[in-house]
């Protein structure tokens, strides 16, 4: 800009920076202005954790609205969690103190008079998930030209956690059926910490809007202190052997207790269950040295009194505080002074890597502190690949991808995204009340997302759910929803297009605990929010299950499953394992279980070649390939090689190996795995009725779309052939 953009801000906002006693805006902020006040573009903000991205964002759109007040919300603000928007609503009431702008937020926690404060009045800033704007496009339709009539900004935060999934195909559909309901045209601002590929990116923030996209870069700088510890737990075969297991998981709470109880801290977990069995150890140490309980957890299933309760301790609370978190706390939420972030394992990506070590060392002369904490089931007489520290590397190598390469993963935009498109069909036929099939087809695939759908495809899909009741005919020959499909439709479920569990909500007298999925009979324990309980009653009508308090060792009641590694994760554990390098963030117990691991694999072949026998006709198959492209593999064993070499057995342990059991030797296999990878066409690798769910509405769909969108994005054989130098043959 030819000037300080300082003095181009609204009065209110540069009064907020001299009492925040800012010496200068930060240079994310100094280019969104740039961007927004001399163009009419787009924007991008990829800028590290703590830069200021999101007043980079507000700051323009702010003073525009201060300058030009809106007739209706002006800046519509689309978060993925409703913790986050609820910090970030908090921030912009602090934002917008001296300004006449008002800040709405909406989302299920929100009551319903603040929503109708809004509606009768639409101004300003409103805050709302993907879930609770479906919920207005569908149910509220004659209210949305008054709610976005006079749209300026849509701004969407996360942006990486919408891309390539479910929820972002949903957000691109929701900014395209307002603008064309409203007739608006509002820009739009996209914000990431995690972000590598810019392209696709930009390709996303910008699919269906004529306007380019500018990004606006800015790294953190700032420091890190990495350390990685590692426990092995011996297999307890004999009492002796059970002592040591007893001893060694003694020291592993003790040592996460010892890490943390003395800090503002979170303990990050890839399973709610794990959340809940730390926080529980968590304070039977701190009961058994007579200290003060200073944790709590944090994840989808509590209920958001103590997630706020958790937040707040975090956040304004005089410390110490723990919280045993999953994602929830992964994005965004500004936790203020955390001094260090544990994380239990290793994340599956190296964008969550990213994310969860940004919780730490958000002010400017803090350094971003994590600890891994990884645990390992040590069993020397187990089969030769499960002897391989698996979670170790894996640490080890999201930590290099990103600290040396700035590396982390790429979008993968789903080619044929039927469940959505069902969703999207089903939400817009609910809004319009009804609709001819010409003009529902084109509404729908001109959306941004489903461009790729050809209009034979979609008729087959209204074919279909006519057939199934889930939309009908009326006299007129025009479209309705049917009677199957009210009552998907008008269930609070179907806003959101993940999965989710139906869950039963948990009552301690008259205060909400949570919620858990698995329900036991009364007289039985569980454990949730980081305690025990006893089921008193279970109430199956109102899914409610009333507790008390209770002692003793009992499982979580969660079902879940780990996430998905990328080929390029793999492959730098397998350069981990093939390395003499020591890692600086290395504790010397994980350097001495590195160190074995390597010896294990330089004296067992494991790294020379893919196959090598296990002894007996079995044989194992150590590929160093991405989930997708493993899944891939196990299906062209199974479908295409099984009858063929007279396989008796395929034992996939996802992603890292697979054994295999037949007369095959090691080379045949490898030479036929290769020819099927050049020869073989996607739908050989599926049985003839097989119609693979890939998202959570796949089931209501025609089973020959389901089985085309499994072959468009459940499987890569090229990506097979590719990431194992095996390029396909035309």
């Amino acid at each position: 800009m030819t000037q300080n953009p300082f003095y181009r801000l609204a009065p209110f906002l540069q009064e907020f920076i001299y009492k925040k006693k800012w010496d200068s805006l930060r240079p994310a902020q100094v280019e969104a202005c740039r961007v927004c006040f001399e163009t009419s573009h787009h924007l991008l903000i990829a800028a590290g954790t703590a830069s200021g991205k999101t007043e980079a964002a507000f700051f323009p759109a702010l003073t525009e609205l201060y300058e030009r007040p809106s007739r209706s919300v002006g800046i519509l603000y689309i978060g993925p969690l409703k913790a986050l928007i609820n910090d970030q609503f908090e921030r912009l009431k602090d934002l917008l103190q001296s300004s006449r702008i008002p800040v709405w937020h909406w989302h299920g926690d929100v009551s319903q008079s603040e929503k109708t404060k809004l509606m009768r009045n639409p101004s300003g800033i409103l805050q709302i998930t993907p879930e609770s704007l479906e919920g207005l496009l569908m149910n509220r339709p004659n209210a949305i030209t008054a709610l976005f009539g006079d749209l300026r900004y849509v701004i969407v935060d996360e942006v990486h956690a919408f891309m390539g999934a479910d929820r972002g195909i949903q957000v691109l559909s929701q900014i395209s059926r307002i603008e064309r309901m409203t007739g608006a045209h509002p820009r739009r601002i996209g914000l990431s910490a995690t972000l590598s590929d810019y392209d696709s990116a930009k390709a996303w923030l910008g699919a269906g809007s004529p306007q380019a996209v500018e990004v606006v870069t800015a790294g953190a700088g700032r420091k890190l202190r990495l350390r990685v510890d590692h426990f092995s737990f011996p297999d307890a075969r004999d009492e002796e052997q059970a002592e040591q297991l007893e001893n060694v998981r003694k020291a592993y709470y003790n040592h996460i207790y010892d890490s943390t109880h003395l800090k503002k801290a979170l303990i990050f977990t890839n399973s709610r269950s794990d959340a809940e069995l730390t926080t529980l150890e968590m304070r039977r140490v701190a009961a058994r040295r007579q200290q003060p309980d200073i944790f709590h957890v944090h994840h989808g299933s509590i209920s958001a009194m103590l997630r706020e309760e958790a937040e707040n301790a975090l956040k304004s609370g005089p410390g110490p505080a723990v919280a045993a978190a999953t994602l929830t706390l992964e994005l965004g939420i500004d936790l203020g002074e955390l001094e260090r972030v544990v994380q239990l394992g290793a994340p599956y990506s190296s964008s969550s890597f990213v994310q969860r070590l940004g919780r730490s060392g958000r002010r400017e002369d803090k350094a971003s502190e994590m600890m891994f904490v990884i645990q390992e089931e040590e069993d020397e007489e187990a089969p030769l690949p499960a002897r391989i520290p698996w979670t170790l590397l894996r640490a080890i190598a999201v930590i290099e991808l990103y600290v040396r390469h700035k590396w982390v993963e790429p979008l993968e935009a789903r080619k044929l995204p039927i469940g959505t498109l069902y969703h999207q069909t089903m939400s817009v036929l609910k809004s319009m009340g009804e609709a001819e099939p010409g003009d529902l087809a084109k509404t729908i695939l001109t959306l941004p997302s489903f461009s790729d759908v050809t209009p034979d495809q979609y008729r087959t899909l209204l074919n279909y759910l006519i057939q199934t009741d889930h939309i009908q005919w009326t006299e007129d020959k025009t479209l309705i929803i049917g009677l199957t499909g009210e009552k998907i439709v008008n269930n609070f479920r179907f806003y959101a297009v993940f999965k989710d569990d139906e869950e039963h909500s948990v009552y301690n007298g008259s205060e909400e605990l949570g919620s858990i999925t698995t329900v036991p009979p009364p007289g039985y324990c569980f454990s949730l929010a980081g305690k025990l309980w006893k089921v008193v009653e279970v109430d199956t009508k109102h899914k409610a299950v009333y507790v008390k308090a209770a002692k003793g060792k009992v499982d979580t009641l969660w079902l879940g499953s780990g996430g998905d590694i990328h080929t390029i994760v793999t492959q730098k554990m397998r350069e981990v394992l093939a390395s003499g390098e020591i890692y600086s963030y290395l504790s010397p117990e994980a350097v001495n279980r590195l160190e074995r691991a390597r010896r294990l694999a330089r004296e067992s072949g494991l790294l020379k070649e893919i196959i090598v026998p296990a002894g007996g006709d079995s044989l194992f198959i150590l590929p160093w390939i991405g989930s997708k492209q493993f899944r891939t593999m196990e299906r062209l064993l199974k479908h295409t090689l099984s009858t063929r070499l007279s396989l008796r057995s395929v034992v996939p342990m996802e992603p890292y190996y697979m054994i295999v059991s037949g007369p095959s030797d090691a080379a045949t296999l490898l030479q036929e795995i290769i020819s099927a990878c050049r020869t073989c066409h996607e739908e050989q690798l599926l049985d003839d009725q097989e119609a693979p769910y890939l998202g959570k509405y796949d089931e209501f769909v025609a089973p020959e779309l389901v089985r085309s969108a499994f072959i468009a994005d459940g499987l890569d054989l090229k990506g097979l052939a590719v990431s194992l130098g095996w390029e396909r043959i035309q």
